[in-house]
């Protein structure tokens, strides 16, 4: 069904012309017919199906058609900055020809800006609920004329634990008779079914089915490897392939933040983008990337959802996810609107775990093979130490919440007046030169398939390989884990017999509670002698 074939206001239909969209998807068929009724509406439905749009449509019709809502607005509700930055672009080009305003309000940012545009006046408020809160309890953004509520990515939301700041917002706003509302989630939670329950009219309920895109339209691989050779694969598949655009996904900011530097020292012009990056300097990097100025984004799943880059040639998990749904997320960036894509995923002895999971939420074995030396490219950044800084924003930051962020590093011992692991153990480690023996015996000790194996994992079930890679990689103790073990053990005896040589007499800490009144009645009560040898006194 194509957009002019509904009765939308003249000036929108300019704005869906100029966004280049003629065929509904979907979830924008439906969602049209039901909420052009008036109807309150809950939707289920994956991401990069089109639902932004979809929501965008409906408001702006009803903005601009229904008189007895003149003057009112409209609030949009996402997780994160990023979101509600692509959402604002989507909605100023489907108001380029109606007069409404749109703004994003979103924290990471100063307050002057958005209260500015507030004063001006605007129609289609969209923002994250924090900064929504301290603007409303600042007097800046009046809430009392919303007319229409949508929460996106409502799931994702609850994830993040603004569940609270939604319930808070809702209270804050026109009942729910007076108001219309639309919520939208990939998944189905209690969370979602209570604000659907309680905060609806009588929600008409949309389910749009898993996208076969993420099966059958992405060009998905597996690849087995070394946690070690992950660096040269990757190089290996840039080389060979030469994505116009790529993004990368690691489980952790480190990670990213490691990638992307080494990439950088292979000649390939990369970013990373993780929740610590001050928010102009992550729109900046969304900006080149989406432009095409920086080919290679580094990412953790802060950008699996929500962000819409158009036309992305390829996506490599570089950790396999943790989460089974977040695989779909990630490899959905590279096929949308039904275009086709390319998802390499690395599977390495650390990350095996969690590939059944996976496969049992898309209904699906990935195909899988070895990756070999034929793959892989030299890594010019091998044996160079890496030295993140991650953490270091917080230091810079004299707000409340940076005050927080940097008391909980110093105590993890990752901050100023802590060392973290990496740093601590640097030049020490079993990688070192000094201690080139268990380097050597590291690498003997590597498990690795054998020829027949490799053969064998692109035509056993999820089910024989994990039976495969329980022997493979959770067996008996390595040689190093033995010899690591034994000497945890001997350095537990070394400490046990150091504890019992000494000293046999002890100076009470100062604050001891034998003392004054308190020590005469213990002694007086047959128990102080028992008090004092904790002390390492000895009766008389």
């Amino acid at each position: 069904m194509k957009f002019t074939e509904f009765s939308l206001n003249e000036n929108l239909q300019k704005g869906i012309e100029n966004a280049g969209y003629v065929e509904c998807t979907p979830v924008q068929e439906q969602v049209l017919k039901s909420s052009l009724e008036g109807r309150d509406l809950y939707v289920q439905s994956q991401t990069g199906t089109g639902k932004t749009a979809a929501y965008l449509v409906s408001v702006i019709q009803e903005l601009l058609s229904r008189p007895d809502v003149s003057g009112r607005k409209a609030l949009i509700m996402v997780p994160t900055r990023e979101l509600a930055v692509q959402v604002q672009d989507e909605a100023e080009k489907l108001c380029s020809a109606s007069g409404l305003v749109c703004g994003s309000f979103y924290g990471g940012v100063g307050y002057d800006r958005q209260v500015a545009a507030l004063k001006k006046g605007v129609d289609i408020m969209i923002g994250t609920p924090g900064r929504v809160i301290d603007l409303n309890e600042g007097g800046q953004m009046d809430l009392s004329s919303v007319a229409f509520l949508v929460i996106d990515e409502a799931d994702r939301m609850f994830d993040m634990g603004f569940y609270p700041d939604l319930r808070t917002l809702i209270k804050v706003i026109p009942a729910a008779e007076k108001r219309q509302t639309m919520l939208f989630s990939a998944t189905l939670n209690s969370y979602v079914k209570n604000l659907a329950w309680e905060y609806t009219r009588d929600p008409a309920e949309i389910t749009i089915a898993a996208q076969n895109i993420t099966v059958d339209e992405i060009d998905q691989e597996l690849l087995h490897v070394s946690s070690d050779d992950k660096m040269k694969l990757l190089l290996g598949i840039i080389s060979a392939e030469k994505p116009e655009s790529l993004i990368i996904f690691c489980n952790t900011k480190r990670t990213c933040e490691v990638v992307a530097k080494r990439l950088r020292r292979n000649g390939y012009e990369s970013e990373f983008i993780i929740g610590d990056l001050p928010q102009s300097k992550r729109l900046a990097i969304m900006e080149s990337f989406k432009a095409g100025k920086v080919k290679c984004l580094v990412a953790t799943d802060v950008a699996a959802r929500g962000i819409d880059v158009n036309d992305l040639a390829m996506v490599i998990n570089y950790d396999l996810p943790n989460e089974a749904e977040n695989y779909v997320h990630r490899i959905g960036r590279t096929a949308r609107a039904g275009k086709s894509g390319k998802a390499y995923t690395f599977c390495s002895e650390q990350d095996v775990y969690s590939l059944p999971a996976i496969e049992r939420y898309i209904e699906k074995q990935i195909p899988s093979r070895v990756a070999d030396e034929s793959m892989f490219c030299e890594d010019k950044s091998a044996g160079v130490y890496i030295k993140t800084d991650s953490y270091r924003e917080e230091y810079n930051d004299k707000s409340e919440f940076g005050r927080r962020r940097r008391s909980e590093y110093e105590r993890s011992g990752r901050g100023r007046n802590g060392r973290r692991n990496s740093e601590r153990g640097r030049g020490k480690g079993r990688y070192s030169s000094r201690n080139e023996a268990s380097r050597n015996e590291y690498k003997r000790d590597r498990r690795v398939f054998s020829n027949e194996e490799e053969a064998m994992l692109a035509s056993m079930s999820t089910d024989e390989r994990m039976k495969l890679y329980k022997e493979k990689f959770g067996g008996a103790k390595s040689a190093v884990q033995k010899k690591t073990v034994g000497s945890a053990k001997k350095n537990a005896s070394s400490y046990k017999k150091r504890s019992n040589s000494a000293p046999a007499k002890r100076a009470a800490p100062k604050h001891s509670p034998v003392s004054g009144k308190t020590a005469a009645s213990v002694k007086k009560a047959g128990l102080f002698s028992k008090i004092k040898s904790l002390f390492g006194g000895k009766n008389k």
